[in-house]
């Protein structure tokens, strides 16, 4: 591998070039999976490897089998080079209303359906699952996402059971802290079933330190809250503000995710919405990293470890449902590239 010392890029342009020489982004994500220089095994975490350098793989000699710096990380399986994933991370994660497959795929020279699934990878590295809790003046708030049932076909509406304008709209909950000296105003994004009390306040909850304030508007679901809160609410029937006093902070946010879904990706299927909360979601939070779009990058790489996602998994192919003999839904999910995508269990957070 190449030891040639390069400053590390700042802007697109030059993370293209950067990454653009082969043993350069090996080395860049040899130096991210393995700090301390020691390349270990990800079968067997044996650390007798050997490299084959003509072939850009290690050779363990512990279980004999062979490995690339993909295997363990969201690029697994990918017959797409490093020079592709690399730039590709750094637009989504600086790409501030989001970049669509169909773009991406013109960039790179790849199909829009391989950029539909990279992007989704990529989505899976943003997710923060942090289990830092909120505290200070905290925001909660709720919105709706989707299309609207009477700009819908009616075959769109019949496969879905949508009868009246509201059901064809999924629940967003959100919640942010407001700035602080200990660091810059932050989101948690849940997708919910409902907007009844148990869910709601059950994630308020758990995402929001006791003692803290929390701002919500006058919906009902919200009562109870003062047993372990300072819990102030705001009529938007006389204003939007009283002092400290209101949500404006989650409106805002609010707006650049619509922004982004009905401006970008013009549609969004309920069972994919939460990995779209999480692009929006980490793009905010990371707005003020110091070191600009290298220090998102780099935090979005540091992500992309330990986890995988297939296309199998993807769209529900490795459902019962989609299996010879088994009996598809179609009213639960879409077609999607011949098969009929639904939600998976496990993947929409609660």
């Amino acid at each position: 591998m190449s030891t040639e010392k390069v400053n590390f890029p700042e802007t697109l342009l030059s993370a293209i070039q950067y990454f653009a020489d082969a043993d350069r982004s090996l080395a860049f994500m040899v130096s991210m999976r393995w700090p301390d220089g020691k390349v270990t095994c990800p079968r067997c975490q044996c650390e007798r490897v050997s490299f084959l350098s003509t072939r850009r793989l290690w050779k363990c000699k512990g279980c004999a089998k062979q490995f690339s710096v993909k295997v363990g990380t969201i690029f697994e399986d990918s017959p797409l080079g490093l020079e592709r994933w690399l730039p590709a991370v750094w637009v989504i994660v600086n790409a501030k209303n989001g970049v669509s497959s169909c773009e991406l795929a013109r960039s790179l020279g790849v199909t829009q359906k391989t950029a539909w699934f990279m992007l989704h990878r990529i989505r899976l590295a943003m997710q923060n699952g942090t289990l830092d809790q909120f505290g200070g003046q905290v925001e909660v708030d709720e919105t709706f996402i989707g299309g609207k049932a009477r700009n819908m076909h009616a075959d769109v509406k019949a496969r879905r059971g949508i009868k009246t304008g509201g059901a064809s709209m999924t629940p967003v909950m959100g919640l942010l802290e407001r700035t602080t000296a200990r660091r810059q105003s932050r989101v948690i994004l849940k997708h919910v079933e409902t907007r009844r009390k148990p869910e709601l306040q059950g994630n308020v909850r758990k995402y929001v330190l006791k003692g803290s304030t929390v701002n919500t508007d006058e919906l009902l679901a919200y009562e109870g809250l003062q047993d372990e809160f300072t819990h102030n609410v705001i009529n938007h029937a006389e204003c939007y503000a009283k002092g400290q006093v209101h949500v404006n902070g989650m409106e805002n946010f609010w707006s650049l995710l619509k922004r982004c879904i009905k401006g970008t990706y013009v549609s969004v299927e309920p069972f994919h919405l939460f990995r779209y909360l999480d692009e929006q979601s980490f793009r905010f939070n990371e707005r003020k990293d110091k070191e600009g779009d290298k220090g998102r990058f780099l935090t979005a790489m540091a992500g992309i470890f330990g986890k995988r996602l297939t296309f199998r998994h993807l769209t529900g192919a490795d459902r019962v449902d989609n299996l010879p003999g088994g009996q598809g839904k179609a009213k639960e999910g879409v077609k999607f590239y011949g098969l009929w995508l639904f939600p998976l269990d496990g993947m929409m957070p609660t």
